[in-house]
């Protein structure tokens, strides 16, 4: 078997911004690549996800539900994404959907997750790694996601308004009963720095990863429409 070809692809690559492209091309092209096999590990992730979380569910009106798996839920949209495009029927809302979703909630969990280090102490330290880790590992497999989606404007704009949704019924307004962003080790109220309590910095967070997501999915789809632009106006 020719290992060198799974760092090789048929699908373009079009020159982006670092920070909208940060992985190396043989990485993004290993990872179109193994698709299937990410799809499965995905898979796996939330079906964990969704056992990690069956605690929440039982104290969670069952209406609301689909706002308790943040995680889970986010590796259920790449997987069903990349699914979709090696099946040839790629949907823009659902990649625009895992690419937010991967971005925030990954990155997310990893800075409460190092915010709140102290309070993690009951989890033994090889699952509180695994956490870290593999959360970290989301925020750089949504990275793949420009190399088979445009992230037009409606696709961005139902990825919005999920996890406006989302982040608003998490942090903000209970809809029924209690807040419904995942449980945090210290009491909500506990102050940590520069007169923030536990709820606020962990909203704080998911608000500012939710603006970065929104942020480079705009910019992906600006960099996409502009160099298809120069590419028609040069005949390139």
């Amino acid at each position: 078997m020719d290992f060198r070809g799974l760092f090789e692809s048929d699908v373009p690559r079009e020159e982006m911004p670092w920070y909208v492209a940060p992985l190396p091309e043989a990485i993004e092209n290993l990872g179109l690549n193994l698709a299937w096999l990410i799809v499965a590990i995905n898979l796996a992730g939330t079906a964990f996800g969704f056992w990690f979380y069956s605690f929440q569910f039982a104290a969670t009106p069952a209406e609301m539900w689909p706002f308790v798996p943040d995680s889970p839920l986010a590796t259920l949209f790449i997987a069903l994404a990349l699914a979709a495009w090696k099946l040839d029927h790629q949907q823009e809302w659902l990649t625009a959907l895992a690419f937010f979703g991967n971005i925030i909630l990954g990155a997310w969990t990893v800075y409460v997750h190092l915010t709140f280090w102290p309070f993690f102490g009951y989890l033994h330290p090889a699952m509180r790694y695994f956490l870290i880790f593999s959360h970290a590992a989301m925020v750089l497999q949504a990275f793949l996601l420009h190399r088979i989606a445009d992230f037009t404007p409606k696709a961005i704009g139902i990825a919005t308004l999920w996890y406006t949704v989302d982040t608003v019924v998490d942090y903000f307004i209970p809809v029924r009963g209690e807040l419904h962003h995942t449980w945090l080790p210290p009491d909500r109220t506990t102050e940590l720095f520069l007169g923030a309590d536990a709820l606020g910095v962990a909203g704080a967070g998911a608000v500012v990863f939710f603006i970065v997501a929104l942020y480079l999915g705009l910019v992906t789809n600006i960099e996409k429409l502009r160099r298809g632009a120069v590419g028609v106006e040069t005949g390139d």
